[in-house]
Order: C-alpha cells, then sequence, then structure tokens
C-alpha cells in the first residue's frame, strides 16, 4: 500500500530533518529579554549620554528586520539601568545575544530569570515592644528619615499599618514617586508610604500583556504577599489586629516609624530578573536607606546573577539588602541568594502557637494546630466517621493527597478525611474535601514535612498533625472498620518552649557557590507572622475564599526577611554612619544560638540541635545589635583541600570598635575532634572608638573528618560578647 518503503523512509526522515531545521532555526529568531551589563567607563566621548551609547550597541547588532515597520532599536531595550547597575534589558534573539556579547564595553549577557516569592508578636518576642518612654527602641524623629525599600506585589495602602499619623514631613532626600494606575492615586501615598512604583516590562515581554480586567497593573497589591512584608518591615502600631479572633494584639513593624517604598516586581505569573533588577536600580536612585526582597531563583556564580550584581552596586551605594533564604528546607544545599554582601536571611519559629486537636475513636488525642474559625462547628461530644483514600500510611497517592477530582462523594460525604500534605496548597485541599461532602479534615505531615506544623485559616474544620501522629491515625483509619475522630480548636497560646526552632522549610547551607561563605547569615521570625493583608483576596489566597480581613497570618522565609530589613531600618536610624557591612555584622555577632530553656537551638525537621548551615550566625538580637561591641566580617568558615599536605590554615579579620573608647577583649574559642585552633592575639586592647585591630586564626589538622566541625569564636570584654560561627570543613581527598 505504502510502495516503496526505502522511498518512504526517506522521504520521512527528509521531513523530519526539515522539520528540525526549522524549530532550530525559529529557536536561534525568537527574541528573549537578555540583561546587558556595560562598562560604564568604557564610554567613548562622541556619545551624548551613557543609553545613546547602549543604544547603539544594540543597533550594531540586531538582525535585518523581516518587514518593513518591525520593531527597533528603541522597542528592543526595555529598560536601562544607571545606578546599582550599569546597562540596559533588551529583547534580543540568540544570535544578537551572541554577537553583542563580543563587543567592546560589554561586560556580561544574561537571560532573563524567573522568581519566585518565598511565601503582632515578633516584635514583643523580639523585645522590641516598647513599655515606656525611655526605651531605646521608642520612636524619635531620627527613624522617620529611613526609607525601606520593599520589593514584592505592591501594598494596600488603605491598611491601617500604613496610617501616617504624628510623623514628619518626607525626608528632603527622597527622590521617589508615587506611580499612578488602576485603583492606585498619587493621594495613595503618604508620609509612610512616600513612593510606589510598577515594573512589569519583562514580564509582558515574558508572559504577553497583562490583563488589567484581573489584574492592577499600579502598585496597588491584589495578592496581599507585598503588603504582608512591607507591614512587617515597618507598619504602624494597630491594636485590636488578629486574623478571625487569633493572634489578638497589637500589630505593629519592626520600624514602625521608617518609611515604606513599595516597588511592584511580582505578578501574577512570577517575578523576572529584569524587572527586579530596573526596581533595584530605581530604588537606589530615589534614596532608600534598606531594600527588603522577599523572592528568589535559581543559584549561579556571583557575576552570573543580575540581583547579585545589582545589590553589589547597592551595599556601595550605601544600601542595606536583605534577602530571604528561601523555603527549600530542610535539604542541604537549598538556599538562594548566597552573595556575602546581602543578608540572607532562614526562618524560626516564635513563643507563640495555634493549638487544635484531633480526638480519634481509640480515646486517644492528637495535638495539632489550626486557625479555622467558620460557622460549622464539629461537636467535641460526638465522634464522626473517620476515613482515609491511601492504601496505606506512608506512601501518599493521587486520593491521600486530596487532589482536585480524587475524592468520592458517596465515600467521603459526612466524614472527616486524613489528607497528606505535598503538590497542591494546604487549604485547597480542604476545599476539595469540603467539595466531595466532607465535614473535616486531617491534614498529615508526610516525611518531607517532620513534625513541623504550620497552622492556616481552613475553609472548612481542619487540624494539621506532625507525621507520626499521622501515620497513626491514617493506620487507625486503615485497620479498624468504624473510625472516628472529632476535631477541637484552642486558640491562641503563648509561652511556647522551646522557641525559637529553625523552621523545617527554612532553606539549608552549605553555600557551595563558596564554602568559606557561612549561608544563611542569621534566622528571624518566619513562622505564623500576623501583619497587614489586601483587601482583595481571602486569607487562604484560594478564589473560593470570600472571607475578607484587615491581617493575615502566614509562613515563609519572605516573613523572616522583612523582619530583619526592620531591625537594620532602626540600626540604621540609631547609628546613621554604619554601613551595610557594619549592620551586618552587628546583627550577625550579637545572635543567640540557645532557646528559652537555654539549650543549642533546635531544627523542626529534625528535633535535633540546628547547625550554622541551618541557623548562620543564628537568631537575630535587636537590643544587642544596638550595642555590638565590634564590627567584623563575622562568620568565620575554612576549608582544607583535598590535598592532604596542607595541614595548616590561616585567616585574618580586622575588627572595629563602637563600643567605649577604652576596652579589652578575650578570645574563646571551641574545642574541635579534627583540628586545633588558636587565635593571635588572645587579647585585644582598645583604646579609642572607631579603633581598627587585626587578629588571625591559625587552623591546623589533627585528624581529617568526614562531615564540617561547627563551633565559634567568641571575643568577650565582661559587657559585650561578638560571637562568630566557626565551621570547618575537609575536602575528600581524590583516589
Amino acid at each position: 500500500m505504502f510502495g516503496n518503503p526505502v522511498k518512504w523512509l526517506f522521504f520521512i526522515l527528509t521531513s523530519y530533518l526539515a522539520l528540525n531545521v526549522v524549530v532550530s532555526m525559529n529557536t536561534l529568531l525568537t527574541r528573549k529579554t537578555y540583561i546587558v551589563q556595560m562598562d560604564r567607563s568604557a564610554k567613548p566621548e562622541y556619545f551624548t549620554s551613557h543609553l545613546e551609547w547602549y543604544s547603539s550597541k544594540v543597533q550594531s547588532v540586531l538582525s535585518e528586520p523581516q518587514e518593513e515597520g518591525d520593531a527597533d532599536e528603541e522597542d528592543r531595550i526595555i529598560y536601562s539601568y544607571e545606578t546599582a547597575f550599569h546597562g540596559v534589558a533588551a529583547k534580543l534573539n540568540e544570535e544578537e545575544a551572541a554577537r553583542l556579547e563580543e563587543a567592546d564595553g560589554v561586560v556580561a549577557i544574561f537571560p532573563e530569570t524567573k522568581y519566585q516569592l518565598h511565601t503582632t508578636r515578633s516584635p514583643m518576642f523580639l523585645r522590641l515592644e516598647p513599655e515606656d518612654s525611655t526605651s531605646v527602641w521608642s520612636e524619635k524623629l531620627a527613624d522617620h528619615d529611613v526609607i525601606v525599600g520593599v520589593l514584592d506585589t505592591g501594598i494596600w495602602p488603605e491598611s491601617e499599618s500604613f496610617n501616617d499619623t504624628g510623623m514628619t514631613a518626607v525626608p528632603v532626600h527622597w527622590k521617589g514617586i508615587c506611580e499612578t494606575g488602576r485603583a492606585f492615586q498619587k493621594h495613595h501615598c503618604n508620609r509612610k508610604i512616600v513612593g510606589a512604583r510598577v515594573f512589569y516590562r519583562g514580564y509582558e515581554a515574558a508572559t504577553g500583556k497583562i490583563n488589567e480586567q484581573n489584574e492592577y497593573k499600579s502598585p496597588r497589591d491584589q495578592d496581599g504577599h507585598g503588603t504582608h512584608t512591607a507591614a512587617t518591615v515597618a507598619g504602624s502600631p494597630v491594636r485590636g489586629a488578629n486574623l478571625l479572633g487569633y493572634a489578638y494584639g497589637t500589630a505593629r513593624g519592626m520600624a514602625p516609624g521608617a518609611r515604606i517604598a513599595a516597588y511592584k516586581v511580582c505578578w501574577s505569573g512570577g517575578c523576572f530578573s529584569s524587572d527586579i533588577l530596573s526596581a533595584v536600580d530605581r530604588a537606589v536612585a530615589d534614596g532608600v536607606n534598606v531594600l527588603s526582597i522577599s523572592l528568589g531563583g535559581g543559584v549561579s556564580s556571583y557575576y552570573r546573577d543580575s540581583l547579585s550584581i545589582a545589590a553589589f552596586g547597592a551595599m556601595e551605594m550605601g544600601v542595606f539588602v536583605s534577602c530571604s533564604a528561601g523555603n527549600g528546607g530542610p535539604s542541604p544545599a537549598s538556599l538562594t541568594n548566597v552573595s556575602p554582601w546581602i543578608t540572607t536571611v532562614g526562618a524560626s519559629s516564635m513563643d507563640r502557637d495555634f493549638p487544635a486537636t484531633a480526638m480519634i475513636g481509640t480515646g486517644r488525642t492528637i495535638p495539632g494546630v489550626s486557625l479555622y474559625r467558620g460557622q460549622r462547628i464539629l461537636s467535641t461530644r460526638k465522634q464522626y466517621p473517620l476515613v482515609y483514600m491511601g492504601s496505606n500510611s506512608s506512601s501518599p497517592d493521587p486520593s491521600s493527597l486530596c487532589l482536585e477530582g480524587t475524592l468520592n462523594p458517596r465515600v467521603v460525604s459526612g466524614k472527616i478525611v486524613i489528607c497528606d500534605r505535598g503538590i497542591t496548597p494546604r487549604v485547597q485541599k480542604g476545599q476539595v474535601a469540603k467539595e466531595a461532602g466532607a465535614v473535616g479534615m486531617i491534614l498529615s505531615n508526610t516525611a518531607a514535612n517532620g513534625e513541623e506544623l504550620v497552622a492556616d485559616s481552613h475553609l472548612l474544620p481542619a487540624v494539621a498533625v506532625g507525621e507520626k501522629e499521622g501515620k497513626l491515625i491514617k493506620t487507625y483509619a486503615l485497620t479498624s472498620q468504624n473510625a472516628t475522630a472529632t476535631l477541637a480548636f484552642l486558640g491562641t497560646r503563648l509561652g511556647i518552649k522551646p522557641s525559637p526552632v529553625v523552621a523545617a522549610f527554612s532553606s539549608r547551607g552549605p553555600n557551595f557557590l563558596t564554602l568559606e561563605i557561612l549561608k544563611p547569615d542569621v534566622i528571624a521570625p518566619g513562622v505564623n507572622i500576623l501583619a497587614a493583608w489586601t483587601g482583595d483576596l481571602g486569607p487562604s489566597s484560594l478564589p473560593t475564599d470570600h472571607r475578607r480581613v484587615k491581617f493575615n497570618i502566614l509562613s515563609g522565609t519572605s516573613m523572616s526577611c522583612p523582619h530583619v530589613s526592620g531591625i537594620a531600618a532602626l540600626l540604621k536610624a540609631r547609628h546613621p554612619e554604619w554601613s551595610p557591612a557594619a549592620i551586618k555584622s552587628a546583627l550577625m555577632t550579637t545572635a543567640y544560638v540557645h532557646d528559652n530553656t537555654h539549650n543549642p537551638l533546635k531544627d523542626a525537621s529534625a528535633t535535633t540541635p540546628s547547625i550554622p548551615y541551618d541557623h548562620g550566625a543564628g537568631h537575630i538580637n535587636p537590643m544587642k545589635a544596638l550595642d555590638p561591641g565590634d564590627l567584623n566580617y563575622p562568620a568565620i568558615s575554612v576549608v582544607f583541600p583535598d590535598d592532604t599536605s596542607i595541614k595548616v590554615l590561616t585567616l585574618h579579620r580586622t575588627v572595629t570598635n563602637v563600643g567605649l573608647p577604652t576596652s579589652k577583649y578575650h578570645a574563646v574559642i571551641s574545642p574541635f575532634k579534627g583540628a586545633t585552633v588558636k587565635v593571635e592575639p588572645e587579647i585585644l586592647k582598645f583604646t579609642m572608638k572607631n579603633q581598627k585591630l587585626s587578629y588571625k586564626i591559625i587552623f591546623t589538622t589533627r585528624t581529617r573528618q568526614t562531615i564540617p566541625e561547627f563551633g565559634g569564636l567568641v571575643w568577650k570584654d565582661g559587657a559585650h560578647k561578638v560571637r562568630s560561627p566557626v565551621v570547618i570543613t575537609w575536602l575528600t581527598p581524590l583516589t
């Protein structure tokens, strides 16, 4: 029927190769956004501006237009960068990008990168709540001159957290503006929100035009994330703040007297590097003192990471930059934002919890957490049928995960359903169960989550439980013919011990780009944080959630980052002369590594002591950071190479005295199994303020260890304890 098979085979192969050629050509000619870093000093004198020079470079590599009216170089350039970074973002095909990278004056070219968001009690937990007017943290006029730039999803200006009552006039050095757009006008800025801008050209180049009917193409925040982070940084005090009655109290930011500048860089489809870079560049030119960036992408070399390069430029201009570490924990080496000039922030718990219980038919009460507050309440005097759709208690499957369309209403209607965590959002599982007719849900952690519990504002009665207890409940449901349970919700509880605890989701080190640079830098509250919320979305962020709240409780390193940003703003207000490095040093050298039971900080993923790859220098301690004693690069990480003949390594440090003019510090170093560590000199004697003294640390291998060793170096003067984490790593010899 097909005639000569050889002829048909030749025809198929020829067609296939032709198709591949067409696809390859289309790939080469498809335009994408590239960030072009330029050597600013290389501009020839005959160009009147750097932008004119950049444009000429782009124009010189453009392919011939295919038709008349095709895009010219003005259309190709979507951003120019002039302050923290130098260059442009341009739409180029692969051939054009390759040609441009070879041109004189071009330092590097980076393809567009997509970033993701790292989604009242914390001030008191951090001892920031002023008890009287003499508190060192009580508001002073100096606070009002510090401006924090928040790169996020925008801001909801009507929130009480952004009330500017009592604030002084906007600082004269501020050059920012209030951009207008749908549902956002100039009057939405005030003496608290001093600036608001939007950045979407990179996003639109990658995904198409923003649908302005579904999304605000303005600084207004419909996601909620940006409003929450901005309020955590510098929200004004709001009494009676709560989420559905939970966490009732006064909500305030870390630096309530500081100003906020909102830079909207994230949209419904993500956040793109060209937009982020433009926001950093613009924020530095506007005059921000601190940048808070609760988002991240993949990890690439420092010189190939546009955000890293821009953050370096911001740091050189005196701007402190803090970024979230990521929510990839407890997997090792899951960090993002690892550049040494960025303060990388992991997440920890506080001493506040939202307990709930699941009482099963055996009479056992299982502890858990929940933020459920709805009209449907399960009676604690009654037991309800309990069902688990999985086949065993250890291996989740689509039904056990309560994925959309997997629950049979005839099986689950009128029952409490056990759902495993994973794949879909936690609250969405409850919505699936609710739609199938379930009266409640028990959300069970799996091995990936361990025993860490995160509270959610569920849409039906629901309790989250740990992995071990979850297995127990699932086994009971699978082996008992008439399994039953009921759920109870116990409100808000304070004074939880131990705390803080490193959050299981908080991304971990080591920093594989540079083992000698210890990351994260510090941890800060990031679990169950109450802060302001958008008026456009319910607390669960689900479209089916029609509840509207003024405050929401969220967890993530996105929440811990603005805590550090706000503390940095306070330190900048109290010490205007301090550089970003000085602020970072103060935060790290005063961080603590013991919880409120006086035991080493624990790791929620394992209930064992955490290590510097989990908590960095430790948990922030703002009161101590105000008066740190000495300033220096605080983390000490030494790496012995695989050459076993190298047995001695020496590190050098220089410290600056910011304490009393005359002071004497003694060195105390932890013991290590694999090496002896000697500090020279062992005593530092300062005779004046801002005096610099140097010391060296000599590491001598005694017995090479197969895993890193952790300890610390503490300088003591009787009043201060200046602590640096110490990590020693031995690389495995090559065989």
